[in-house]
């Protein structure tokens, strides 16, 4: 997350900078009456020694006084001036400074938020069984089958009500399946590709006795393809409690 003391920093930066103006100000305003209370106390000297010197003697006297208070206060306003721009631009500066840090910082946020979100699509497996439903066919066409009985489906990519898994994102999967049946019939089991027959197994009809198949493939899949078993036309499958007919998949990495 974006530390949320810029704002509040910049506005107590600019509030102190404020500060210091306004206290280098009052330092002037203090000054100048400085100044003024001295030149009066000056004027108010010179007259009382009106009656005691020549009006010619006055004259530069009171002409020194002043030109000497006025030096002070055009010196005093000159300093205050270089100050206050500097001040200004210091701020100035301050605000671009905390400007490009609070950027730095949305950016990097943006850049965790990706990774997490990209280490989340990454993170894709699951594994399901048709489990205690007894004998599944045979039907007289391909029929997709349907493994309700969920162990693990990190990605939510594999959907138990249709029994097809959508690849999430580009990359390198790995699937396998096992097929149990009672040899009185044949089994054919088909791993689908959108549409198309992947790998298979088929257990044919050979007496009185209950077997199983399995097989297993990597396939590079894009975002949204379509994976899925498929039971060949005439043919059964069975499963029970003991979970023996099962279909898995996980993402191997993306690509």
């Amino acid at each position: 997350m974006i530390p949320q003391f810029s704002s509040r920093f910049i506005q107590r930066t600019v509030t102190m900078k404020t500060v210091a103006v306004l206290l280098a100000l009052v330092v002037c305003q203090q000054s100048l009456a400085l100044v003024q209370d001295t030149q009066q106390l000056d004027s108010q000297g010179e007259e009382s020694k009106i009656i005691e010197v020549s009006a010619d003697e006055q004259e530069p006297v009171a002409g020194d006084g002043q030109n000497s208070g006025q030096k002070d206060i055009h010196k005093v306003l000159r300093e205050m001036s270089a100050m206050m721009a500097e001040l200004i631009v210091e701020i100035r500066h301050t605000k671009e400074e905390l400007k490009a840090m609070e950027d730095r910082l949305r950016t990097s946020e943006n850049k965790v938020k990706e990774m997490k979100t990209s280490l989340q699509v990454q993170q894709v497996a699951f594994a399901a069984s048709i489990s205690n439903v007894g004998n599944i066919g045979p039907f007289n066409i391909e029929t997709t089958l349907i493994y309700k009985k969920v162990y693990i489906n990190i990605g939510r990519a594999y959907n138990p009500t249709t029994g097809i898994f959508s690849a999430p994102v580009k990359g390198a999967y790995y699937f396998s399946f096992s097929g149990h049946n009672h040899s009185s019939r044949s089994m054919g089991l088909q791993l689908m590709k959108n549409g198309e027959q992947m790998i298979t197994v088929f257990n044919h009809a050979s007496g009185n006795r209950h077997e199983t198949a399995t097989n297993g493939i990597s396939l590079q899949l894009n975002a949204g393809e379509h994976v899925y078993m498929q039971l060949r036309a005439n043919t059964w499958i069975f499963d029970n409690g003991n979970d023996h007919s099962t279909f898995i998949g996980h993402l191997l990495f993306p690509l």
